[in-house]
C-alpha cells in the first residue's frame, strides 16, 4: 500500500517570501502539494513554474483561472488532469476545481485543490458543485479521491459539515502537529484542510511544527500556514 504525502498550502500570490514557501516546501518533502492563490496575473505561468522548479516539483493540474494548481515530484506520474470553474456570482472573485490523477507506486489518486468563498452562500453552493466533479471524476478514474484547500470556514460551519458527510477531515481522524492554519503569524482558526474518501488510511495530518527551522519561515512565507497530511493508498 503506498504512501503520500499530501501537502495544502496558501501562497497568497507570492506576494511575500517566494524563496521562503520554496523552503518550506522542499523541507516537507511532499510527493504532491495542492496550492491555492497562486500567482494569475502578468508573469502568472513564469511564477508558477519559477516555483514549481525551487520546489523540486513539475506542474500536474491548474490553469491562470482562479489561482489553483496541483504539484507533483518526479516520481509521481500524471494520468490524466481536469480544471472546473464553479457557478459565477456578481463582484466575488471566481472559484474553481483543480484535479489531477496521479500514479504513485502502483497506486491512482485523484487529488483535489480549492479555495472556497468568504460568504456562507457561495461557498455552501460551491461545495455541492466540487462534490459532483469529484463524484464523476472517481467514478470515471475508478480512484480515491483527497481534497485539500482553504475552506474559508471552520470546523462545524455548514460547508465544512457537509464536506465531511462526504470525506474524513484527515486532521480529525489522526491529529499530529498543530491544528491551527490561519493566520501564519497568529494562528486562531483552523481554515485549511485536508479531506479524504473512507477508503484512505490517514496516518497523520497536521501543520507541521516539529522543526524549527522550517516554522520560522512560516510568517515570512505566506498569511497561511501548510497543513500536511501522511496517508496510505490502497
Amino acid at each position: 500500500m503506498p504512501s503520500v504525502r499530501l501537502l495544502s498550502y496558501n501562497v497568497r500570490s507570492l506576494r511575500d517570501d517566494p524563496a521562503a514557501v520554496a523552503r518550506i516546501v522542499r523541507a516537507l518533502a511532499p510527493d504532491v502539494v495542492c496550492l491555492q492563490e497562486v500567482p494569475r496575473f502578468w508573469t502568472w505561468r513564469i511564477q508558477r513554474r519559477r516555483l514549481a522548479r525551487a520546489c523540486g516539483l513539475d506542474i500536474a493540474a491548474g490553469r491562470r483561472a482562479c489561482g489553483l494548481a496541483v504539484l507533483a515530484a518526479p516520481h509521481v506520474r500524471r494520468a490524466a488532469r481536469e480544471f472546473h470553474l464553479l457557478t459565477p456570482d456578481p463582484e466575488l472573485h471566481r472559484r474553481a476545481l483543480a484535479i489531477a490523477v496521479l500514479e504513485i507506486g502502483g497506486a491512482r489518486l485523484i487529488a483535489a485543490s480549492t479555495h472556497l468563498d468568504l460568504r456562507d452562500g457561495p461557498r455552501l453552493r460551491h461545495v455541492h458543485e466540487i462534490l459532483a466533479h469529484l463524484d464523476r471524476s472517481r467514478a470515471r478514474h475508478r480512484s480515491p479521491v483527497v481534497l485539500a484547500g482553504d475552506v474559508n470556514e471552520e470546523p462545524g460551519g455548514p460547508s465544512w459539515t457537509l464536506l465531511t458527510d462526504h470525506f474524513q477531515d484527515a486532521y480529525a481522524a489522526a491529529p499530529w502537529g498543530d491544528e491551527l492554519t490561519f493566520s501564519a503569524r497568529d494562528p486562531r482558526r483552523r481554515i485549511d484542510a485536508v479531506f479524504t474518501d473512507k477508503n484512505v488510511q490517514i496516518t497523520a495530518c497536521g501543520v507541521p511544527t516539529d522543526d524549527e527551522t522550517i516554522t520560522a519561515d512560516y510568517p515570512a512565507a505566506t498569511d497561511h500556514r501548510p497543513v500536511l497530511a501522511e496517508l496510505e493508498i490502497s
